[in-house]
């Protein structure tokens, strides 16, 4: 091809690809023939009276402005695929729509006098003697079922509902997700999780613990499989599908060298006995809200003496932020109480270049976070980075409250082909993660009833995988 051609390939037509022609005899008939719908209202669900005072926040604090908080529409997968629809986090927590809720909804705040007037606008269900209810493969029901009713959802959410079609676009709309002040405001309204919220969260704690043990059980196929850490995945999405609604993020299933690989998600090795496995997943429920926990677990189900010191050392170190985690403290003493226990553990083991305290000296130091480069912890909820537009002074420096609910996480990670650490380092990743609630005098650790000790996690693996 010259530099002056160019080849495109156009993008699949939703009117052209997933429309077909109809002859005559169906036309006159598909209308006709449908009992009556069902026309029940339904009681207002458990988490409608938070979210109400969660829309009655955004109110007040923009005045006489128009808020438009969209949820965000279908993305294409392939042709004519879509992937699953996951509504905006903001829509969803100023809703209290979870994984049911309509793609291409909107939420909207109109001014009044008092503060706002709020209305839901979505696509209603079609009338079945629409062209939409059976040639639409999008939204017609003909294709993918029920869909919901205004006055259905109005009762459902408590909020008044409307067709989309009489929304009318505004020109100075402040639309979360662009507006940054909306957007750092909706973020920093979940930095302290309500009732409804801390309930979410236990339940998909338990369900994914649930899903750990599953694991487990399935330990020896998984060692039998040669893409042992792909039966891990699936093992936990069976859990994570039956009990709750979706995966909160990519299970990381990464054994043997690939635990040192953070956000290891293709998960195609094979899981041999010798190595560490390091399985970092969390079931979100059907309000979205979703757990984040790791576990490190020998393979054959005991440690060797230097896995053992590795793993003991993270634990003494998640031990340590448990420690000073309170309110009052700021977040970032979390990160640094965990850093201190592996700048000194690490330069005991004659791995670092320099002394622990030149290590953790906040200028010239940071020498150990070569084996742990990321964070200690992050705000959990709706998303499993919760909260992640919210100002630094506000997240990282903010002050630790009552009902504030985050991960503690830390790791050690040595690289296959990292020459600064002995041979017998090399390869071996661990990361122990619990999710912790900030309560009057500390912190609960919401997956407290998960073995952490090295020991308990071999009596773990014995009762569980024989």
């Amino acid at each position: 091809m010259s530099e002056t051609e160019q080849a495109t390939v156009a993008t699949p037509s939703t009117s052209t690809n997933r429309r077909q022609p109809f002859p005559q005899g169906f036309l006159d008939t598909i209308s006709e023939g449908w009992a009556a719908r069902p026309d029940s209202t339904p009681p207002a669900r458990d988490q409608a009276p938070f979210a109400a005072r969660r829309r009655d926040a955004v109110s007040q604090a923009f005045p006489g402005q128009r808020i438009v908080v969209p949820a965000g529409g279908l993305k294409q997968r392939s042709n004519d695929t879509d992937y699953p629809f996951r509504a905006h986090s903001a829509f969803s927590h100023l809703t209290g729509w979870g994984a049911d809720a309509e793609p291409d909804s909107l939420l909207v705040f109109e001014p009044n006098a008092d503060g706002h007037d709020m209305t839901l606008y979505f696509r209603e269900r079609a009338d079945r003697a629409t062209t939409e209810f059976y040639s639409d493969a999008s939204i017609g029901e003909f294709w993918i079922g029920p869909r919901p009713a205004l006055a259905g959802v109005a009762a459902d959410l408590g909020i008044a509902t409307a067709h989309i079609d009489d929304f009318a676009v505004g020109d100075d709309d402040r639309v979360a997700g662009v507006d940054d002040e909306l957007t750092r405001f909706v973020s920093e309204l979940r930095l302290v999780k309500d009732e409804y919220e801390i309930a979410q969260l236990r339940a998909a704690v338990e369900v994914t613990a649930r899903g750990f043990d599953d694991i487990l059980r399935e330990l020896p196929a998984i060692v039998a499989h040669p893409r042992g850490e792909r039966v891990v995945e699936s093992v936990f999405h069976r859990r994570a599908r039956t009990d709750g609604n979706w995966e909160g993020y990519d299970t990381i299933a990464a054994s043997g060298p690939h635990a040192c690989y953070l956000h290891w998600t293709r998960n195609d090795g094979a899981v041999v006995p010798g190595d560490l496995m390091l399985v970092d997943a969390g079931v979100e429920l059907e309000s979205l809200y979703t757990a984040d926990i790791t576990r490190t677990i020998p393979v054959n189900g005991r440690f060797t003496d230097v896995q053992r010191r590795v793993y003991e050392t993270v634990r003494e170190a998640a031990d340590a932020a448990f420690a000073v985690a309170r309110p009052g403290i700021r977040f970032r003493e979390v990160h640094a109480a965990a850093m201190d226990v592996i700048a000194r553990r690490t330069a005991e083991w004659g791995v670092l270049p320099v002394t622990a305290e030149e290590a953790l000296d906040a200028d010239a130091g940071g020498q150990h976070r070569r084996y742990m480069v990321h964070g200690t912890s992050h705000h959990l909820g709706i998303d499993v980075h919760d909260c992640a537009q919210a100002r630094r002074e506000m997240y990282y420096d903010g002050v630790l409250e009552p009902g504030m609910v985050f991960t503690i996480e830390p790791g050690l990670y040595f690289q296959i082909d990292d020459l600064t650490v002995p041979e017998e380092y090399r390869g071996i990743g661990v990361r122990i993660e619990d999710d912790v609630l900030v309560t009057a005098d500390g912190v609960e650790n919401l997956s407290a009833a998960m073995p952490r000790t090295a020991d308990e996690i071999e009596a773990w693996i014995e009762r569980l995988s024989a």
